[in-house]
């Protein structure tokens, strides 16, 4: 936490923020769940990015001890955090988008994936993007955790998610760019605490 401070300490004000969420993800972890995330444009490439540094190694090898998988093939895996980034669901999605609603996109897969006890993470830099709200408003319908990441104003999603880190600055391009330190130290945090 200090190093990201240092290097970005305009995060200060939401440092508490920052340190609540890494505890929302790493409880859901040690409860069993997963996590699923959404977003759009930008924030929809960070989904995908926030995923890849929960599915294989980030900062660490992560070697694999189950023995239920043969030993030849312990080798060439990595220890994986449960994560699905649902922008990446392109059939489902555009099933969805063309034969139902564009709004409910999100909210769909977050009704077939999510149970209680996981975590859905939406990204919006504004706070407001519908499909991200429906998707966050499902999750809690449905017993799951939310967290939220947004600009500095009060969104919609800061009113109904169960936490929000909102990183002080309101232009979406200057947002983008303090989300991506954030998860990174998200995701390191998790990963240290699970795989040393």
């Amino acid at each position: 936490m200090e190093l990201l401070m240092q290097r970005y300490p305009v995060l200060e004000e939401c440092r508490k923020d920052i340190e609540n969420a890494l505890d929302m993800i790493i409880e859901t972890y040690k409860m069993g769940g997963k996590v699923l995330v959404c977003g759009n444009g930008g924030s929809a490439s960070d989904s995908e990015h926030i995923v890849g540094e929960l599915m294989k190694g980030f900062l660490s090898m992560r070697p694999v001890t189950d023995e239920r998988i043969p030993e030849h093939l312990r080798s060439g895996l990595q220890g994986a955090l449960p994560a699905i980034s649902l922008p990446s669901q392109s059939a489902i999605l555009s099933a969805f988008i063309n034969d139902v609603d564009p709004e409910m996109m999100y909210a769909q897969l977050v009704y077939g994936y999510a149970k209680e006890g996981d975590l859905v993470i939406g990204l919006s830099t504004s706070g407001n993007s519908k499909n991200v709200v429906n998707a966050i408003e499902v999750a809690k319908a449905v017993g799951a955790k939310t967290l939220s990441m947004t600009g500095h104003r009060e969104s919609k999603l800061s009113a109904i998610s169960d936490m929000t880190v909102r990183v002080p600055e309101t232009e979406t391009y200057k947002i983008q760019e303090l989300h991506l330190p954030v998860y990174h130290y998200l995701c390191a945090g998790v990963e240290k605490h699970f795989f040393g």
